[in-house]
């Protein structure tokens, strides 16, 4: 899947379409597909789905009210204000996204959060790109890191309950270090994230 994404043979959407495929002929060949299992993934599928699109409208009807009643501006005087000007905005809004993680999902922050704040700050200068990768090392920190992250009750989930949950959060603590040396990194030499967009796309 992600090898046909990074060729460019297929878009996410389509890459995910042929690893459902292949995860179905992988339980045909094993002899474990039945319509039992078959439709409660489906019915799982389509509850996913149906939040997704809820979500989406729910985010896009906020937007509109929000812009409606004069909210864009509001945000550009606060962050007008702020000492540093667009890296003082750009950092305020990185923490808030940050814990904003604690709380809620990947979907819910890019459809409700990054459409009020991201308009401003591009209009103040910021490349679309190396704001789009910073947010998203961003939001990989915040899901990484104790209490809240979402990745730590995931893997909760799936480790044995003989391992203790505090061993779970000292052994994420050098991935959280290696997350926040990479947004260092991407901040110092922005150049490391646009120069292949611009290579291909051009300036």
């Amino acid at each position: 899947m992600l090898g046909s994404i990074l060729a460019g043979y297929a878009t996410p959407t389509e890459a995910a379409a042929l690893g459902a495929l292949g995860a179905m002929v992988l339980a045909t060949v094993k002899r474990k597909l039945n319509f039992t299992q078959l439709r409660e993934v489906a019915y799982g599928t389509t509850e996913i789905s149906a939040m997704v699109f809820m979500i989406l409208i729910g985010a896009s009807l906020f937007s509109l009210v929000f812009r409606g009643f004069g909210g864009e501006i509001l945000i550009e005087d606060v962050f007008a204000q702020l000492p540093g000007g667009v890296l003082g905005a750009f950092f305020l809004v990185m923490v808030v996204i940050f814990f904003l993680g604690f709380i809620l999902d990947f979907i819910e922050i890019t459809f409700v959060v990054v459409p009020i704040v991201g308009p401003v700050l591009l209009a103040m200068g910021l490349d679309p790109i190396w704001l789009g990768v910073m947010i998203a090392l961003n939001l990989q920190t915040s899901f990484l890191t104790p209490p809240f992250g979402f990745a730590l009750f995931y893997l909760r989930g799936v480790t044995p309950q003989s391992v203790p949950t505090s061993t779970i959060y000292k052994g994420v603590v050098p991935f959280i270090l290696i997350q926040l040396f990479l947004l260092v990194i991407a901040y110092m030499y922005p150049g490391l994230i646009t120069w292949l967009p611009e290579q291909v796309y051009g300036n």
